[in-house]
């Protein structure tokens, strides 16, 4: 099970950090990732992390996005620098185990958490 949390209302140019906190099973061999909705759009790839700590970024946050994860808490963070109004979005958090592989397909990743709202205002 997946919760992520952290969203909000921000500036443009802010930041925000995301948690996800995973429950149930421990980290191993598992691939997580954030991905993004906005209203009317495709859920997209944003950042993932595979079992080794390899990082993904799309290119549009390369630069601005960090992914980490705290394995002794189970959770995962996105902190999200120099944010823009096109960036709102409903966020969500996905993992998929006992992979040392990454896709940045969303129909790969098996769990879901519910999302996050992040509103970036102009």
């Amino acid at each position: 099970q997946l919760q992520a949390s952290g969203g909000g209302l921000v500036q443009a140019g802010g930041s925000l950090r995301l948690s996800c906190a995973a429950s149930g099973r421990a980290f191993s061999n598992i691939a997580m990732a954030w991905f993004r909705q906005a209203p009317g759009k495709e859920r997209e790839f944003v950042a993932g992390i595979n079992w080794s700590g390899i990082r993904y970024y799309s290119d549009s946050v390369k630069g601005r996005f960090t992914i980490s994860r705290d394995e002794a808490k189970n959770t995962m963070y996105l902190e999200m620098n120099s944010l823009k109004p096109e960036e709102t979005a409903v966020y969500y958090c996905a993992s998929k185990y006992g992979t040392t592989v990454f896709s940045r397909d969303r129909n790969w990743f098996r769990y879901w958490g519910r999302g996050t709202l992040v509103t970036v205002s102009s």
